[in-house]
C-alpha cells in the first residue's frame, strides 16, 4: 500500500471481508505456490493421475458464467475459471489473477494484474479481459443472472495492459469481496467477443461461451453430454501450480441412493451431495467415508408480509416461538446444523453475538396469537416448501408445533423450479428456503434478501419494506469505515429479529460421501468443491 493509512484500511478489509454461490475460484499463488492452505496437499499419499468421478445431483444449468447462478454449475465453472481476489478456507480475501489491489478512492479501486497468465485458447489474460468481463455481466443484453452483483459498477477503466481501475456509483466496501463470487470469473475475451458476434446473428446470449467455455484454471472444458455429464481435463500449462488429476468427470445423479451405490461400486468417487439421513450408511460401509464442512448458509422459515396476517409481526413472532430448532437440527439433520442466531454465519463479516434471537416458547406464542386476535383454531395458514427430502421434512415438523398452538397448516410441496417462481411472484405465504452468503461479507447476506429493492427472485421473497432497514443496509454497503460497518449489521439483524421479518433456523454442513480412495479433496465453506490437489489411491 502506498501510505499508512491505506495498509490500515486494508489490513481490517482483509481481516474481515469474507466470502457464497455462490463462489470465488480456488486459484494458485504465484509460480510454484499453492493456495491450498494446508488442506490434503503436504500430506497426500494418492499417486498422480486418473479421472476423478463426481455424482452430482444435478446437471450445471450453464457454463458461462454470466447466465447461471446455482450451485452445481458453480462448482464445475469454479475449476474453469478463476477470479481476481478470491476467498481462502477461512474466507480470508487473497490475491487471485490480480497480484494486488487498494482504494484509491471512495469510488475507485485500483487491481494491478499478475502477467504472463494464458488462458485455454492460448489467448492473454490482462485489463483488457477484466473490462470486457465486468461491461459484459452489466450488458442488458446479456441480461445476467449475476448482475445485481455488479450493477454499482459505473465504469472499467484500462490504465495499462496489466492495471485496471474500477469506478463504482457510490462508495461500496465489499466489491472485494463480490469480485470473489463465482461470477466475477474471467472468460476468454476472445470467446466473448465471438459470442457477441453470435447474439448479432441471432443467437442467444451465451451460446458460444457456454459451449466452448474458456478460462485460466487448472482444469480445462474437454465435453458435456447435457443431463449425463461434464469431463473436464488437466490445464498442462496452468501458471500454478497444477492439478494432480488427469481428469474429472462430473456426473449427474439425482437419487440419493444411487449416489451412495456408485460410491460402493467404485463407480464414483465423490457423491455430492450427501443426505444427512444416509450418513450412517456411509459411515457403516469399508471403502467410504463423510466429508462434513460447515457452510455459510442459513435454513430459515420465511413470512410473505404483503399478505395477512403475516404483515403484523406479533403473529411472525408468535409462529416463530412454536417452532423448535433444536428438533429440526438433531430430528431431521441428525445433528449436522449450527442453529442460527441470525441470517448470518459465525464466518460471516457482520456476524455478531450481541443480537436479539426469538427463543421457544409455544405458551408465549399462544399469548401473542391471542393479542393478535386469533383464538384456538381461527388461523389457517399455507405452509410452501420444495420437493426436497429435508425441507418437506421441515414442513411437517412446523405443521406439527403450529398444531401445538392452535393454527391449522396445511403444507403445499412444489417441485423446485416452480417453487422458486411461485416465492418469486409472491403467492406463498409461509415457507422454508435457504440463502447462502456465498460472498462472505454481511452485505449479501443482508440486502438481497431484506432490502425493498430487491424483491422476488433477487432475494427479497418475503417482500419486507421497511424504512429503517432499508436505509441502515443501504448505508453500511456504502461505509468504508469497517467498524462502523459491523455496528450497522449488528443494528439491521436485531431490527430482523424484533420484526421476525424471518425465522433463522440453522446453519447447515455440507455433506460429501467420499471414497477412502480419493486424497487431498476439501470443500469450501461455499460449497466448491476444491479439486487442484486432490489424488486417487
Amino acid at each position: 500500500m502506498e501510505n499508512l493509512k491505506k495498509r490500515t484500511f486494508f489490513s481490517l478489509l482483509l481481516a474481515l471481508s469474507v466470502f457464497m454461490a455462490a463462489c470465488a475460484s480456488e486459484p494458485t499463488g504465484n509460480e510454484g505456490e499453492s493456495t491450498g492452505d494446508g488442506e490434503g496437499t503436504s500430506e497426500n499419499e494418492g499417486s498422480e493421475g486418473g479421472d476423478l468421478i463426481i455424482s452430482l445431483a444435478s446437471d450445471a444449468v450453464s457454463l458461462d458464467l454470466h447466465k447461471s447462478n446455482d450451485t452445481y454449475s458453480s462448482n464445475v465453472a469454479s475449476n474453469i475459471y478463476e477470479t481476481l481476489v478470491y476467498h481462502d478456507k477461512d474466507l480470508n480475501l487473497k490475491e487471485g489473477l490480480a497480484e494486488s489491489f487498494e482504494q484509491l478512492d471512495e469510488n475507485t479501486w485500483e487491481f494491478k494484474l499478475r502477467e504472463g497468465i494464458k488462458f485455454h485458447d492460448d489467448s492473454d489474460f490482462n485489463a483488457e479481459v477484466v473490462k470486457a468481463n465486468l461491461d459484459r455481466i452489466l450488458d442488458p443484453e446479456v441480461a445476467s443472472q449475476r448482475a445485481f452483483l455488479y450493477d454499482m459498477v459505473e465504469e472499467v477503466k484500462v490504465v495499462d495492459d496489466y492495471t485496471v481501475h474500477i469506478v463504482t456509483e457510490y462508495p461500496f466496501a465489499p466489491l472485494p469481496a463480490h469480485l470473489a463470487h463465482t461470477g466475477g470469473g474471467m472468460m476468454s475475451a476472445e470467446k466473448i467477443a465471438e459470442d457477441y458476434e453470435a447474439m448479432e446473428n441471432g443467437e442467444e446470449p451465451g451460446s458460444v461461451l457456454n459451449n466452448e467455455p474458456t478460462g485460466t484454471g487448472y482444469f480445462e472444458f474437454e465435453s458435456w453430454a447435457p443431463g449425463n455429464e461434464i469431463k473436464l481435463t488437466k490445464n498442462e500449462n496452468y501458471w500454478g501450480d497444477p492439478a494432480k488429476v488427469d481428469s474429472v468427470t462430473f456426473r449427474v445423479v439425482p437419487e440419493d441412493g444411487t449416489r451412495i451405490a456408485d460410491l460402493n461400486t467404485g463407480a464414483a468417487h465423490i457423491a455430492d451431495p450427501l443426505s444427512p439421513s444416509d450418513v450412517s450408511q456411509i459411515e457403516a460401509t469399508d471403502g467410504m467415508h463423510v466429508d462434513s464442512t460447515e457452510s455459510v448458509a442459513m435454513m430459515y422459515i420465511g413470512f410473505n408480509s404483503q399478505k395477512e396476517p403475516f404483515d403484523d409481526p406479533n403473529v411472525r413472532k408468535a409462529l416463530s416461538m412454536a417452532i423448535n430448532k433444536d428438533s429440526i437440527i438433531q430430528g431431521i439433520y441428525d445433528g449436522h446444523g449450527l442453529e442460527a442466531k441470525s441470517p448470518l454465519a459465525p464466518k460471516v463479516y457482520g456476524y455478531s453475538e450481541d443480537i436479539d434471537v426469538i427463543e421457544y416458547d409455544p405458551e408465549e406464542a399462544k399469548a401473542l396469537l391471542e393479542e393478535a386476535g386469533y383464538g384456538e383454531g381461527e388461523l389457517s395458514i399455507t405452509f410452501n416448501t420444495s420437493d426436497h427430502r429435508e425441507r418437506q421434512n421441515i414442513a411437517e415438523n412446523v405443521q406439527q408445533a403450529l398444531t401445538e398452538i392452535g393454527v391449522n397448516v396445511s403444507i403445499e410441496m412444489e417441485e423446485w423450479a416452480s417453487f422458486l417462481e411461485s416465492t418469486a411472484n409472491g403467492e406463498q405465504e409461509m415457507f422454508v428456503l435457504s440463502w447462502s452468503t456465498v460472498t462472505g461479507d454481511g452485505d449479501y447476506g443482508l440486502f438481497p434478501l431484506f432490502h425493498e429493492s430487491q424483491f422476488g427472485s433477487a432475494g427479497n421473497r418475503t417482500f419486507t419494506d421497511n424504512a429503517e432497514l432499508n436505509e441502515l443496509l443501504m448505508s453500511a454497503r456504502q461505509n468504508e469505515d469497517q467498524e462502523a460497518r459491523l455496528g450497522q449489521y449488528e443494528e439491521a439483524q436485531n431490527i430482523i429479529a424484533n420484526e421476525a421479518i424471518v425465522y433463522p433456523l440453522f446453519h447447515e454442513d455440507y455433506l460429501l460421501g467420499v471414497s477412502d480412495s480419493v486424497e487431498g479433496l476439501w470443500q469450501h465453506p461455499t460449497r466448491r468443491l476444491m479439486l487442484q490437489d486432490v489424488t486417487l489411491n
